[in-house]
């Protein structure tokens, strides 16, 4: 019983995060998994699985306030499903090499570092006034967003979000709280193709990742509530720190610490729900023409 609680609670925080920020949940998941001492392609399958019912959640709440773009999502989707299936081969032959353990949390960082310089320096760019409208917005750069997304959310287990978002932003010049809405739905298409890949091929435990979503469904309608109570440039900075800590916290998994690397990641979820929590007891929604 104290299991099923902690793992529904632990998937409701994760719900939150996606909801508000348009990463599907694995973002945060996997990292966990991985240092609760989850072997990495279980925890990847795990992760696609959850993501695929906070997609679900989190897709009808950001359709309802209007923050998707439902051709872009589209686009984003189908092409990133071609993406899955790239990766995959990869995934399974460095599982069958053992490099998983090496391969798969050094990618992390290095695209974790990349996305956390790109959306803390460019949210002082755009809070300095600097011009956010889109110079690229083409077909073929939906289409470069949607095979990075999907290549990187089945070789990470993640819904693809924490890289389709930031790409949104600094490719297509949207805004954070549309990027957000518009990439969940393609997050969800791909998602679904990554975990049915994967299904067939990997042991995960199913009763885990059952509890873990029941929780998660509850927690991606709040966060999309909540994207209400910040701009943009707020959730854009928040969005960088998130990379940034987790960054840290994988880095910390890789030499040991995994413990250590836990506590900064709660330390970052923490730090979220406190300032979510002084914005809504101040009932000071905040309103953009995005």
């Amino acid at each position: 019983m104290e299991y099923m609680i902690l793992y529904i609670l632990l998937g409701a925080v994760i719900g939150v995060m996606s909801g508000m920020f348009g990463i599907g949940g694995g973002l945060f998941l996997t990292p966990i998994l991985l240092l609760t001492g989850v072997p990495p392609v279980e925890a990847i399958t795990t992760s696609l699985f959850y993501t695929m019912g906070t997609s679900i959640s989190g897709m009808a709440g950001h359709l309802r306030a209007k923050n998707t773009n439902v051709r872009n999502s589209i686009i984003i989707g189908i092409i990133g499903v071609a993406g899955t299936q790239v990766a995959q081969p990869l995934v399974l032959l460095s599982e069958k090499r053992g490099y998983d353990d090496t391969i798969i949390p050094l990618l992390y960082i290095v695209l974790l570092l990349y996305f956390a310089y790109s959306m803390l320096n460019k949210g002082k760019k755009s809070q300095a006034g600097a011009d956010p409208s889109g110079r690229n917005r083409s077909i073929w750069s939906l289409v470069l967003i949607g095979f990075t997304g999907g290549f990187v959310s089945s070789a990470l287990g993640v819904g693809g979000g924490f890289i389709i978002v930031p790409l949104l932003i600094s490719i297509y010049g949207e805004s954070a709280k549309r990027a957000v809405g518009t990439s969940i739905v393609g997050v969800l298409m791909i998602v679904t193709a990554g975990f049915i890949g994967y299904a067939f091929n990997v042991h995960f435990d199913l009763k885990l990742a059952i509890v873990l979503l029941a929780g998660g469904l509850i927690g991606a309608q709040g966060g999309v509530k909540v994207t209400n109570y910040f701009t943009s440039n707020e959730i854009k900075f928040m969005l960088g720190l998130l990379y940034l800590f987790t960054t840290v916290s994988v880095a910390l998994k890789l030499f040991n610490q995994s413990i250590a690397g836990l506590g900064i990641i709660t330390l970052f979820t923490l730090y979220v729900f406190i300032r979510i929590l002084i914005r809504m007891f101040s009932k000071t929604k905040i309103r953009e023409n995005e």
